[in-house]
């Protein structure tokens, strides 16, 4: 039987916030000033990597983390897969915090109504910051690492939320701050959906302690080792 650890969610609440707020001070630096030097450089960089392969590559990410594919498929596609694992806490954990982060990131990219880079290659003609395609692959990374505790899903969660990255800079879609601003956000709301649910994703991950009746305090007070302690409690010798 795997004993259920405890697991504290006012740290993860707090981080959770953080990761928000530094999302929305992000977006305020990029969009109030003329030129951010990371983003010019960083590009300047990128584009001297361009090629058929980086770019056949990078459109396949493209199609992973945005449109239908992203806002559908992969999030119900989850979602069923933890509901046949009898786990639809889980499931309902993934699904809203992905339609949660898409939303947010939608209006932040009509608030802050960033230019996306001249370089780019694909017909996109809305805000930039956040990528919308670092926030999914963020709430993906992070949604799973929480849900499935595994250290391997952390690390290809990672790695996928930085080819992901990577990827939308190569295709000129996006500012390398853009693609940070999207990661924030995904995790941020990922931790925050989680803490939300906690309780019962934690239950249903461990249902025999989550069976297991509560101590009998009558019984510990009566020094028993189990049980209800019964009838009156005996008076010491010499006593009325």
């Amino acid at each position: 039987m795997e004993h259920p650890p405890r697991v504290p969610r006012r740290p993860f609440v707090f981080a959770g916030i953080g990761l928000l707020v530094l999302t929305v001070g992000l977006g305020l630096v990029v969009v109030l000033r003329d030129r951010v030097d990371l983003d010019e450089e960083w590009m300047s960089e990128v584009l001297g990597w361009r090629g058929p392969l980086g770019e056949t590559v990078s459109r396949v990410f493209d199609f992973l983390g945005g449109g239908w594919f992203a806002i559908l498929v992969v999030p119900i596609g989850v979602g069923v897969a933890f509901v046949f694992a009898r786990r639809p806490w889980a499931a309902l954990d993934f699904v809203l915090a992905s339609a949660v982060a898409a939303g947010i990131c939608q209006l932040l990219k009509a608030a802050f109504a960033r230019s996306r880079p001249d370089e780019i290659l694909l017909p996109l003609d809305n805000g930039s910051f956040p990528s919308g395609h670092a926030t999914n692959a963020a709430v993906i990374a992070v949604s799973l690492g929480l849900l499935l505790r595994r250290a391997w899903v952390w690390v290809l969660g990672m790695l996928y939320l930085v080819a992901m990255s990577f990827t939308r800079t190569y295709l000129g879609a996006h500012w390398i701050t853009d693609t940070l601003g999207g990661a924030l956000l995904g995790a941020g709301v990922a931790f925050l959906v989680w803490c939300l649910l906690l309780p019962r994703i934690h239950r249903e991950r461990y249902p025999e302690a989550a069976a297991k009746p509560a101590p009998d305090i009558t019984a510990s007070a009566a020094g028993l080792p189990g049980g209800r302690a019964r009838g009156r409690t005996p008076h010491p010798r010499g006593g009325r």
